[in-house]
């Protein structure tokens, strides 16, 4: 933010604890500059999405306060539009506060009361800054605590970000490998298991298989968003309500529930809603498992895709840029390995949110902006990862019909189809004498004339 060389670089703000010098231009407060202070200096600041949730839940408060007659209209009115520029982006400058801060997110809750606090009293004055005629505490914190709205941001921010991205992107994934196991339906290629040539299939099994990976990937997510979208907003300090209007919490999440098309509802019990992280904690498995998923099918096509004249190459990956700075003409799997490693960051995230979810004692998890900063991020790179998956790689991906069917013909597993026929051990007996004379098992068959040739494409799968 550019200063006018008019106005002083700090003006002093009065709180609880004494005066801080603020800077002069800054919409945040003496609270606020007091945690940056304070804080650490890990250039990492509380995500936006949750900046953007919590923005959301002041509005609410603000018109719930309004109707239940516990704040005036005019104070209403201004906090509400602050919140709407805040939600909008406006201010995203204003929230400076690191990280890694008390683990409440009181820093990060009263930056937000702050920053709405003085620009409604732009809007109402003219003048920004100060604490009248809004209060950041006693208005626009009213019926809250920290202890119960920023758990209510963190789940609110996840149930939006999984909604707006991450379901929808895994939607067009799943629906992409379908396409891809109807297109590849047809194709026969060999089976391989313990990396070991094993019997035939169809390239569109294998895909099938995929798809059904992301298929329960969503419906995981799904299982997982009627705890998410519980709040605990309504339970102040340790979930007991104090100083909670009783109709409070259920108004202000039926507005947050209309205005965000999500069915937000309180907490069935607002002690676990403040003291456990266990949903973000059950959230980031689904997650876990997501990229867990994304890793096997993107390592997949980049070994079936692995050549192209020395490699497997029965996948023809699209050639987007150059692999290699000393090696012309070199294509790499660009997609999957960036798919593979945004999968391994997430896999990070959940042990770090396993560890955050046992963290603080009695009424309070104290881990709340590592968690937030840390799901939030596991769902955005979920979503680009799935993204970039089809935009990038599946929509061209190809299959080399000849090269799927030469390691069919070269295979030695193709003798299992026999078994029925001539036994275990006679069909071993055939697989090794194929190998040690480098014979397909074809030509083997038909020198010791076990079947007739007319039946051999039938029992050899």
């Amino acid at each position: 933010m550019a200063l006018n060389p008019n106005e002083p670089s700090f003006r002093e703000e009065q709180d609880s604890m004494g005066t801080a010098r603020v800077p002069a231009q800054a919409y945040y407060g003496s609270q606020t500059q007091r945690a940056v202070d304070n804080g650490l200096r890990s250039g990492l600041k509380p995500p936006l999405a949750l900046i953007q949730a919590l923005a959301l839940i002041k509005r609410c408060a603000a018109e719930t306060n309004r109707q239940l007659d516990l704040l005036a209209p005019n104070l209403a009115e201004a906090i509400t539009q602050a919140a709407d520029e805040v939600a909008a982006g406006r201010f995203d400058d204003q929230f400076v506060v690191d990280l890694y801060q008390t683990g409440s997110g009181t820093s990060t809750n009263m930056n937000m009361n702050e920053v709405l606090a003085s620009r409604a009293n732009e809007i109402l004055t003219g003048r920004r800054g100060g604490r009248d005629p809004v209060h950041p505490n006693d208005h626009v914190n009213l019926g809250q605590s920290s202890n119960d709205v920023m758990p209510s941001a963190l789940h609110v921010a996840a149930a939006k970000a999984l909604r707006g991205a991450l379901q929808p992107a895994l939607a067009r994934l799943h629906r992409m490998l379908a396409h891809k196991a109807l297109t590849f339906e047809s194709i026969r290629k060999i089976g391989r298991t313990h990396l070991q040539d094993a019997v035939p299939m169809t390239l569109g099994q294998a895909f099938s298989g995929y798809a059904r990976q992301i298929e329960l990937g969503q419906e995981r997510l799904g299982a997982v968003l009627p705890r998410l979208t519980e709040l605990a907003l309504g339970g102040t300090a340790v979930g007991s309500g104090l100083n909670a209007h009783p109709e409070f919490a259920p108004k202000t999440i039926a507005r947050l529930a209309a205005i965000s098309g999500i069915a937000f509802s309180e907490a069935r019990n607002h002690f676990e809603a403040q003291a456990a992280r266990d949903t973000a904690v059950e959230t980031s498995g689904a997650l876990k498992t997501i990229a867990v998923s994304l890793v096997k099918i993107a390592n997949d096509i980049r070994w079936l895709g692995s050549g192209p004249r020395c490699g497997i190459g029965e996948l023809k990956l699209p050639a987007l840029q150059p692999g290699s700075s000393i090696m012309p003409g070199k294509v790499n799997p660009v997609v999957p390995e960036a798919v593979i490693q945004a999968a391994y960051q997430v896999m990070g995230n959940d042990t770090t949110i396993t560890l955050a979810g046992q963290a603080g004692n009695f009424e309070l998890n104290v881990t709340i902006p590592l968690i937030a900063h840390n799901l939030l991020q596991s769902i955005h790179l979920l979503a680009e990862a799935a993204r970039l998956l089809v935009e990038r790689c599946l929509q061209e991906l190809d299959a080399d019909r000849d090269r799927c069917n030469h390691f069919i013909e070269r295979s030695l597993a193709l003798v299992t189809g026999l078994v029925p026929l001539i036994g275990y051990d006679r069909a071993a007996a055939l697989a090794k004498r194929a190998y040690t004379e480098d014979k397909t098992v074809r030509q083997v068959i038909l020198e010791e004339k076990i079947i007739p040739a007319e039946k051999i494409d039938t029992l050899l799968g």
